[in-house]
């Protein structure tokens, strides 16, 4: 097939992005498709419109080439109108199927996804509706609530609603903020206090206009891959210290990952239920990743959807779909097989 893995872009997790691209299309060139790297925000002027699918691809100057972009995104960002680069669409649309390997806004957020179903371009994961909602926590939390699939009790603010009063939730210390429609932990912060609460609010608010607060489950992490409607056996995520922030998520070594998790076969079988149950709850289609926190006594609470997750080698859906017997080049074919349900309708 020949295939566009679209990755950077200019979320907060464009560093990521680009380590998931390398890794699926460094994986789906040694399936023999031929795959390119391509900067959805940055363009594809390195790529040769005469031949824009070769045989032989250098994915490490691709690489290169989109890091080179780095130190100069902001002021892009300023100048620009239009958020796809160069030659991206045109290149997309000679594609057999984009695989999505953006995080975050303006790539995790629908838009991207809109974009596309308004243009005829098949791509990996959900559609734009439910990757809109999904990406805002506020929504997932309702959704959740409404659907019987446990999660945190909490709201949402804005900056304009904006109250450093805890009791209008209903919520005692310790608590969680968090941006609403942020990834990769970044903009989480756990808080026992008065001050630190308001402080975080101010941190938040730089992020995004809206914020979650919920209350502050202690327990372990859990995360559970949904491919096809089917639930992928659970990991275990148990950081060496702290919580599992974004140094813990990306920094060899800082977190203890195992898949399957060491839990009863009872609560697996009760976390791989809910994981479907949120799936649905949100109208997902294709994959997506839910993430769980489990206490002592065996409360399990759905924190968030990710429906364009982490697809490194090393990442957590790699890790479950290698239990299953599934390599992670397979597991990229498969994950373009289950997308492209979508389009059979």
């Amino acid at each position: 097939m020949k295939i566009v893995v679209l990755a950077g872009g200019t979320s907060t997790e464009r560093d990521v992005s680009i380590v998931s691209g390398t890794g699926i299309c460094t994986a789906l060139r040694q399936k023999g498709h031929r795959a390119i790297l391509v900067d959805i925000f940055c363009g594809g002027e390195n790529v040769d419109m005469q031949d824009p699918f070769p045989e032989a691809y250098d994915i490490e100057a691709a690489v290169a080439y989109m890091k080179s972009f780095n130190e100069k995104l902001d002021e892009m960002k300023k100048s620009r109108r239009n958020f796809f680069g160069p030659a991206v669409l045109e290149l997309c649309q000679q594609a057999d199927i984009v695989f999505l390997g953006l995080h975050g806004a303006n790539g995790e957020d629908g838009k991207v996804q809109a974009a596309f179903d308004l243009m005829g371009i098949p791509y990996t994961g959900t559609g734009y509706l439910s990757s809109a909602m999904a990406m805002d926590k506020g929504i997932t939390k309702q959704l959740f609530q409404m659907n019987q699939v446990p999660t945190p009790r909490g709201g949402t603010m804005t900056r304009k609603s904006r109250t450093n009063d805890l009791s209008v939730f209903g919520l005692d210390f310790p608590v969680v903020v968090k941006t609403c429609c942020g990834g990769s932990s970044i903009g989480v912060y756990i808080v026992d206090n008065q001050k630190d609460y308001e402080d975080a609010l101010d941190q938040a608010f730089v992020y995004e206009n809206e914020v979650v607060v919920e209350e502050c489950i202690s327990g372990t992490e859990y995360t559970v891959a949904v491919v096809d409607g089917e639930a992928y056996p659970i990991v275990e995520i148990v950081p060496c210290e702290g919580f599992y922030n974004y140094e813990n998520k990306y920094k060899p070594g800082a977190t203890r990952e195992t898949c399957p998790a060491p839990i009863s076969p009872e609560l697996t079988e009760k976390m791989q239920k809910y994981a479907v149950q949120g799936y649905h709850a949100l109208g997902l289609e294709s994959y997506a990743r839910l993430d769980f926190i489990m206490t002592e006594d065996g409360e399990m609470y759905c924190l968030e959807a990710n429906t364009l997750p982490g697809m490194t080698p090393t990442s957590l859906i790699p890790q479950e779909a290698k239990v299953l017997g599934i390599d992670y080049p397979s597991l990229c074919e498969e994950l373009i097989r289950v997308s492209m349900k979508k389009y059979e309708k």
